[in-house]
């Protein structure tokens, strides 16, 4: 193989192996959670569900469901208008402003684990179409964050910068909910298909440069 063979040919392999990282952070290695792994994170929690009006059992039933694969977190959100003071500094901000500081936070640690916001935006009338649904609370936003698993939910929840930021969030949303989905259908490409691309791009260009001027 001649010199400029050698450089194209690990060009293609570099690319590739880039690429199979890539696939190996984003997905992971879809390992269902252990029951300990549940037990101990329940530990961690203490009151944070009830003061929340949030059911720790249903918390629980999805995570031993667990099937390692990714999944989908659809969230509604309302939040607080003008001013709210922070009980325990004094400081006083928008509730949006409070929902920017956590949010921040929050999707640092989704992104270093894999995950990623899919969708966001913010709502520009009322309901269109609703059956037998109560009226609306005054949703402002709508969001999809994408979890690589069940077991980066947790690490997540977990996380003390996210535990830190979780305050901001209580003072930032007035009303919201949660649920989460796995994908049926989608027309878009995902990061698998996004990175391969980009990595074949770069290295095509690469490619041509070595023939161009090696």
């Amino acid at each position: 193989m001649t010199e400029q063979g050698a450089m194209v040919a690990a060009v293609w392999t570099g690319a590739l192996l880039l690429w199979l990282a890539f696939l190996l952070f984003y997905d992971g290695f879809r390992r269902p959670l252990r029951r300990d792994e549940i037990d101990a994170f329940f530990a961690t929690l203490g009151p944070r569900m009830a003061e929340t009006g949030n059911d720790a059992a249903r918390l629980r039933a999805f995570l031993e469901a667990d099937d390692g694969r990714e999944f989908v977190m659809v969230n509604l959100v309302g939040t607080r208008a003008g001013p709210v003071s922070d009980p325990a500094s004094g400081a006083t901000r928008d509730g949006g402003e409070w929902l920017r500081r956590y949010s921040d936070s929050f999707v640092r640690g989704l992104i270093a684990r894999g995950g990623h916001p899919l969708f966001v935006g913010r709502k520009v009338g009322g309901y269109i179409d609703a059956w037998n649904t109560p009226e609306d609370p005054g949703w402002s936003l709508v969001g999809t964050m994408r979890y690589r698993s069940r077991r980066d939910l947790i690490r997540v929840a977990s996380d003390p910068a996210f535990r830190a930021a979780h305050p901001a969030k209580l003072l930032g949303i007035a009303t919201t909910f949660s649920f989460p989905t796995q994908q049926q259908i989608a027309f878009y490409a995902s990061p698998r298909v996004t990175v391969g691309l980009l990595l074949g791009l770069l290295a095509a260009l690469t490619h041509i440069a070595v023939l161009t001027f090696g």
